[in-house]
């Protein structure tokens, strides 16, 4: 595997047996079928309690029954997850830091006693529903609405690209609370069997296709006060989220790219052309070296973070500029992995390709390239251009 600068080094023996056991289930248990799933459409389900029972569900949390991983280890998750497919990584991310974080971070008492075990061992799917049909990289445009009536609030709108959604018993709504001053942003946990709550499934698409992707529409459904998140209002709330998320594909970018490497290296040495194996032409050579130069930059990078997010010094800012470089590297390195493998590499027997496509989604969500690229911008001159 992978590692020219003996990174592995960095990391302790509880993170290398952490990453190790989730690399031997991946191999077990996943990685023979997942080219199937991808040309299916379809999320291997009768593993997610089985990723439960190995704590990969927002492992990096302490207390109630959360093993409180280090951010490295954490990282190591994602990483092994995306080098088997983005929409493991997708689904475990989103369960995670999008659905467990904030309910640990902001939720009462009661909704944690409710609710954390039973997310954590998978017996209960999440998801995360921010953005909507006219509003993704302006989150804070929402249209969704929740008004008190009685005891609880009734909710309104229309939400899009919600991972899990299809799948998912439970929905986190970012909505306009309109019985506070000002509408703020408040988080709602809804039950998606609610009247009033319809998922759709969002069919026919050509990239992550193992993430199951949904929409979910929102009329007059009612739910009861003690569902709305006590702990944060406005866009503090699901930025934090996306900020907790946005560290995880930073890690598992590289784990696609690393993924594709070393299918293109294996291919490159077995496959002979003009008397010998097409590694020992320079081009080739040239090939890998620049992919094996420009994955382990992004590893370094991602190592980096974590080891300042475990000191509780990472900025949100800094997470951007992870996100942004190791996704764009990773687009571009599993592209030269399926250049390598030619005609063969079009098709589901090979990864690189199936990573190429994961790609195309993951440079465009939890904030595109560009919008990483301004907030980054604004960080290094104080000026904004959002506005």
């Amino acid at each position: 595997m992978l590692d020219y600068l003996d990174i592995e080094s960095e990391f302790t023996a509880e993170e290398r047996q952490f990453r190790d056991t989730v690399r031997d289930f991946l191999d077990e248990r996943v990685r023979p079928n997942i080219a199937d799933h991808y040309e299916a459409g379809t999320f291997p389900t009768e593993i997610i309690t089985e990723m439960g029972d190995l704590n990969l569900y927002a492992p990096n949390l302490d207390g109630r029954g959360f093993p409180g991983v280090s951010e490295t280890a954490y990282g190591l998750l994602m990483q092994e997850l995306e080098a088997c497919d983005s929409g493991l990584r997708s689904m475990a991310s989103v369960q995670g830091a999008l659905v467990i974080y904030p309910i640990d971070t902001y939720g009462s008492a009661e909704q944690k006693d409710r609710l954390l075990s039973d997310l954590a061992s998978g017996e209960t799917v999440g998801c995360f529903a921010l953005t909507e049909p006219d509003h993704g990289s302006n989150p804070s445009g929402m249209t969704t609405t929740a008004e008190v009536d009685g005891d609880g609030y009734v909710l309104n709108g229309r939400k899009r690209w919600v991972t899990n959604s299809p799948i998912a018993d439970i929905a986190l709504i970012w909505a306009r609370d309109r019985s506070e001053p000002d509408d703020p942003v408040r988080g709602f946990l809804v039950e998606t069997d609610r009247e009033g709550v319809e998922v759709e499934e969002i069919d026919g698409k050509l990239s992550l296709r193992v993430s199951p992707s949904g929409a979910i529409a929102l009329d007059d459904a009612w739910v009861p006060a003690e569902n709305r998140l006590p702990g944060v209002s406005g866009m503090k709330g699901p930025l934090s989220c996306l900020t907790q998320a946005r560290f995880g594909i930073v890690w598992g970018a590289v784990g696609a790219a690393r993924d594709a490497f070393e299918v293109a290296r294996e291919y490159a040495t077995d496959r002979e052309q003009f008397g010998k194996p097409i590694a020992g032409f320079q081009l080739q050579q040239e090939k890998l070296a620049e992919m094996a130069t420009q994955i382990t930059l992004g590893q370094l990078l991602a190592v980096r973070l974590a080891r300042l997010k475990e000191r509780g010094e990472l900025r949100p800012q800094q997470v951007s500029m992870g996100k942004r470089n190791n996704v764009r590297m990773a687009r571009e390195q599993t592209r030269v992995a399926r250049e390598m493998l030619g005609g063969n590499g079009i098709t589901t027997a090979y990864s690189p390709m199936r990573h190429l496509a994961n790609m195309e989604t993951v440079y465009t969500y939890e904030g595109t390239h560009d919008i990483h690229s301004l907030i980054l911008g604004e960080d290094l001159t104080g000026l904004s251009a959002f506005e």
